[in-house]
């Protein structure tokens, strides 16, 4: 292991229990601690090299203050940095020491949701620094045993576990504990080990490592301050497998785990701390039917989070960016059942409520990167260059996720935005709108609404869907404007005529059809020019490699084939093509043999589409990058303006259709995927 010098960012109790650990261990040094305020970091630095340990405090010599975050981020004498903040502030900082080119440990939870998490994460990927959460309990030799035991058969397969976490603590409102505006409650604070560790030996049940539940069902007591003061959950995982995790502030529980299986069961008392801080001896009983049960010990010969610090050490050295004891995955699949079990707990911090202005992640003011990938397009009428992928808000229901997206969007270099009147009866409407006027970045946005969705696919539905869209988005006008569908009974000029007065007013600038044919298309476009008003100017159907045999939803059209290609191409239509990635036709999903998604199957089978997918298999394979990557890049190689819709709903979904980027088809590369050459 390398000498890894470290960086403490915070100073409460956690914190010098992680620096006393370094200090003792061989691994690292302790180079500088950084606080708020100068004279917290020197008290800080002081009570430890005045430890009674004098291998603690021997270690802490050149350990100096900061009163200061970013001087802790900027000294080049620091390789990594802990960071012990409140659980508000896990995400701004670890992004921040990320983007500094800092190796990260961050104490758990690893932010207040997982969609911070999300942007943690990949600042860490981006800057290629290692990136782990501080579950020390996962580490300790007593839990590796355990997985051990679970991985061997010693009790059967798993049935049951039963895991708690929980502590009285006398009530006080300006405590961290109760403190909504700081994440206080038993989950963020102790409530995550039971899940961590129910989701660790459900995974192990199968040798995943870890496992994601299928279902969280999770109910809470709210204190006056609004936090969990008590909580419980039933999670349930693939083969049936069911956990009960329970926590507290304000309640004294067992604090320990039982697992049961077909033939036995294994029984931990105190497994959040193992063998102790300071190390020791701990003991797993295992019960077998018809045996005696047995105790076994398990030494512990560190202190606990000096097996953490070296584990780290030992990590980088190696050259790994994640833990593979606590890997990313598995940071981010907790976080997701803390959020899953909040949510049918009915319990949102108030920070996170769509009301409250919600900061970037690393609150810092939100900025396209100078290296963003994202390519643009000219569309004539739209103020604004088009970014080739267009993020589609039909995903996000609460404002942390809605935000860390389209902010990252942004720094990608996107900025063309794309929502319905239809979507989720208007919350995703709303948090467009808000992030919007949040971030105050309304007029470097491109804004694609669409009304008139069947049932309403009517002229007078258009005027009053409009208006209400516009007032959830918290503007006075869309830049482009879609028909979701078309009613080919009603007379084309009604349409054209109402959309020309609605850009006549500077409610609309662009407009066109959503799932329209060709024909009612030109049709509209013949009356236009006719009676010397605007057309139709963009098309929103559907557009991939794989043709769409048949339609996913009622009353969707897409363009794929040669005469509205090429209508297309000779008009200078352009295309806002949905479902450009075909829904998972170009990856691991879709197979002559794989029939499991009714949808895909409908939509996409055929074997012409099959020899497609082969093709962009094999183009894939020579370029070096994904078939999904390559189905993109034929969409955005048309040679009509052609951006596609991308709805991701984490960020390293986007940044697999970033990629796109990396990527340009030649002409004929584009004509032999489409088995026209």
């Amino acid at each position: 292991m390398s000498d890894l010098s470290w960086g403490i960012l915070g100073t409460g109790s956690i914190a010098q229990a992680f620096a006393r650990a370094v200090a003792k261990s061989s691994s690292g040094t302790l180079a500088r601690v950084g606080s708020r305020a100068a004279d917290t970091a020197q008290a800080f630095v002081d009570k430890l090299k005045a430890d009674e340990n004098a291998q603690v405090a021997s270690g802490a010599e050149g350990f100096t203050a900061s009163g200061d975050y970013e001087a802790l981020l900027a000294d080049p004498a620091v390789d990594a940095i802990y960071i012990a903040t409140p659980h508000t502030s896990h995400a701004q900082w670890a992004i921040r020491a990320a983007e500094a080119g800092k190796h990260v440990l961050v104490e758990k939870p690893a932010a207040l949701n997982h969609a911070d998490t999300m942007a943690m994460v990949e600042a860490a990927r981006e800057a290629g620094v290692f990136f782990m959460e501080a579950f020390m309990y996962r580490l300790a030799p007593q839990t590796r045993k355990l997985v051990d035991m679970i991985e061997a058969g010693d009790i059967g397969r798993v049935r049951m576990i039963e895991a708690s976490f929980g502590f009285h603590a006398p009530f006080d409102a300006s405590s961290r504990l109760f403190a909504n505006d700081l994440g206080g409650g038993g989950l963020m604070d102790v409530g995550l080990y039971p899940v961590s560790m129910a989701r660790l030996v459900a995974g192990a049940n199968t040798k995943n490592g870890f496992a994601d539940p299928v279902s969280v069902a999770g109910s809470a007591r709210l204190g006056e301050t609004g936090v969990d003061e008590w909580a419980a959950a039933l999670l349930t995982f693939e083969g049936g497998v069911l956990a009960q995790v329970s926590t507290a502030v304000s309640a004294w529980l067992p604090n320990t785990v039982n697992i049961f299986g077909e033939t036995g069961s294994l029984h931990v008392n105190g497994p959040w701390h193992a063998a102790g801080v300071e190390g020791g001896t701990s003991t797993i009983e295992l019960r077998r039917f018809g045996k005696p049960p047995q105790t076994i010990e398990v030494a512990q010969d560190k202190w606990l989070y000096e097996i953490e610090a070296d584990h780290v050490a030992e990590c980088i050295a190696k050259g790994l960016t994640e833990s593979p004891l606590v890997p990313i995955a598995d940071t981010l699949g907790n976080m997701r059942t803390l959020d899953q079990w909040r949510d049918t707990a009915r319990f949102r911090f108030a920070a996170e409520g769509s009301k409250a202005p919600w900061p970037t992640a690393n609150h810092l003011p939100l900025a396209v990167k100078p290296e963003a990938p994202m390519q643009r397009r000219t569309i004539d009428g739209v103020a604004n260059p088009v970014s080739a992928l267009i993020m589609g808000c039909d995903n996000q229901t609460a404002m942390p996720h809605a935000s860390v997206q389209f902010d990252d969007f942004i720094m990608q270099g996107g900025n063309c935005f794309d929502t319905a009147h239809l979507y989720g009866d208007g919350i995703m409407e709303r948090l467009l709108g808000t992030w919007m006027e949040d971030r105050g970045i309304r007029d470097d946005v491109v804004l694609i609404c669409k009304g008139a969705h069947t049932p309403d696919c009517r002229p007078d539905a258009v005027r009053p869907q409009l208006e209400e869209s516009l007032e959830r988005l918290r503007t006075d006008r869309a830049d482009i404007y879609f028909l979701h569908r078309d009613d080919p009974q009603v007379p084309i000029g009604e349409w054209v005529d109402l959309l020309n007065e609605l850009k006549d007013e500077g409610r609309i600038s662009v407009f066109g059809g959503s799932n329209w044919s060709m024909e009612r298309m030109a049709d509209a476009n013949a009356y236009a020019a006719a009676n010397g008003k605007q057309g139709f100017g963009v098309l929103s159907n559907n557009f991939s490699l794989a043709r769409m045999n048949n339609p996913i939803w009622p009353g969707v059209m897409a363009c794929s084939d040669d005469d509205y290609r090429t209508w297309l191409e000779d008009t200078g239509t352009a295309l806002f093509s949905w479902s450009s990635q075909a829904r998972g036709f170009f990856t691991d999903r879709a197979g002559p043999d794989i029939k499991t998604d009714h949808d895909l199957v409908h939509a996409f089978y055929s074997d012409d589409n099959f020899e497609r997918r082969r093709r962009a298999y094999e183009l894939a394979e020579k370029k070096g990058v994904h078939p999904m990557t390559i189905a993109l890049a034929y969409v955005l190689a048309q040679k009509m303006p052609t951006c596609a819709l991308v709805g991701p709903r984490t960020l390293s979904e986007l940044r697999t259709s970033l990629a796109v980027f990396t990527v340009e088809l030649t002409p004929e590369e584009a004509a032999w995927l489409d088995l026209r050459a």
